[in-house]
């Protein structure tokens, strides 16, 4: 394995680069799309069932099935693989966004606005701060869960690691086979692991301490 990674660091780091890039950006996106759904959930309570079977159900969807369903619809490449990546990031965040948007006191909320807050403020200085550690949680699990998508859409010939995975595993018993596997895996573990501290340190610099877990 040592060898085939001295053969072609370059290569490595540039793949370990778009395999990272594409995750970030798809569980930005989705934390966007996770948390507005959420709020309209709040607003309409009776949609909080919808939200809820909707993401268990498409947690049950395979990856596999669902580039699948995408080659056809899109092609091959980075498109259908950051589409992918973004539909399951949506669905831990979204949960998560939900459960700690209620979980806000009531009488917080209507202190905010007898003090004359739009709704719009109370969102943004109230029910967003105070569900943000929950929230957060949600981002962590979507992107551990992300790095492992990310790898599969090498399927569709998406961007990252999982060429290496995939190029193993089609050519096991070949040359370099299973160190091209290995080294693919090691990579996606340890750019997740790297990229949890991250949102570690995250969480510490941007959750009051009086609300920390």
């Amino acid at each position: 394995m040592w060898e085939f990674i001295r053969k072609q660091p370059g290569q490595l780091l540039y793949n370990s680069y778009q395999h990272a890039s594409l995750v970030i950006q798809a569980v930005v996106i989705a934390t966007v799309i996770a948390i507005a759904l959420a709020v309209l959930v709040l607003r309409i309570p009776r949609l909080a069932g919808v939200a809820n079977a909707i993401s268990a159900i498409g947690m049950t969807i395979p990856s596999f099935a669902l580039l699948g369903v995408l080659i056809p619809l899109i092609g091959i490449g980075w498109q259908p693989a950051l589409i992918a990546v973004c539909f399951y990031a949506v669905l831990p965040i979204l949960r998560n966004a939900i459960v700690g948007l209620q979980g806000v006191e009531s009488s917080l909320v209507e202190s905010a606005r007898g003090m004359g807050m739009s709704q719009a403020r109370v969102l943004a200085r109230i029910q967003l701060p105070l569900a943000w550690p929950v929230i957060l949680a949600g981002i962590r699990i979507s992107m551990q869960m992300s790095f492992g998508i990310a790898a599969i859409s090498a399927y569709v010939l998406g961007p990252g690691l999982g060429t290496y995975i995939f190029s193993g595993l089609s050519n096991i018993g070949g040359a370099g086979a299973v160190a091209s596997a290995v080294t693919g895996t090691l990579g996606v573990v340890i750019i997740a692991l790297i990229v949890d501290g991250l949102l570690v340190l995250l969480s510490r610099a941007t959750t009051s301490r009086g609300i920390r877990v």
